[in-house]
């Protein structure tokens, strides 16, 4: 997948948002400025004008002070680049000619799957401990301020995560 700056530069610091491309909602998340940990920030639901959709993330960026995009593409199992990863590459292209900071991609196979699984065993922790409070299957569990968090969100952060943690080792 694509980095965010030529070979040799880093991009410059401070927080990074995962983006989680969707067809009916986009998925975002963002990470601490010590690019440590990544936390799920919500949805935009698609309004059906993609360059509305990109100035509602741009708008993002700016508010949030992110200093780089990692946006995740859907590759298909073997790696290779199906009609939603091409779709999403081509957004990407259209998004990054909008935004003032770097684009990087990152192969998200999988982080749908992931993030339902993480969404299930939060849900299922408080049943675990008996809390009178513990929550139905099925429900998702809360946000912070008692939303609903969606899978969109949640998948936006593994993204972002997974490439945070690449670039340490790097």
């Amino acid at each position: 997948m694509s980095e965010p700056s030529p070979e040799g530069e880093r991009p410059a610091p401070g927080p990074c948002l995962g983006v989680d491309l969707g067809t009916v909602r986009i998925g975002v998340a963002v990470t601490d400025s010590a690019r440590t940990v990544a936390t799920a920030r919500g949805v935009i639901a698609r309004c059906g004008e993609e360059q509305r959709d990109h100035q509602a993330l741009a708008r993002l960026v700016e508010e949030l002070g992110a200093t780089l995009v990692v946006i995740g593409v859907p590759l298909s199992l073997d790696g290779g680049i199906g009609p939603a990863a091409g779709r999403v590459i081509a957004e990407t292209a259209r998004l990054a000619a909008h935004l003032r900071v770097p684009v990087a991609t990152v192969d998200e196979r999988l982080s749908t799957v992931e993030a339902t699984r993480r969404l299930r065993e939060a849900e299922e922790l408080p049943a675990r401990r008996g809390s009178p409070g513990a929550r139905r299957a099925g429900r998702r569990p809360p946000a912070a301020g008692g939303a609903r968090l969606p899978v969109d969100a949640t998948a936006a952060a593994v993204i972002l995560q997974s490439y945070i943690d690449r670039a340490r080792q790097a």
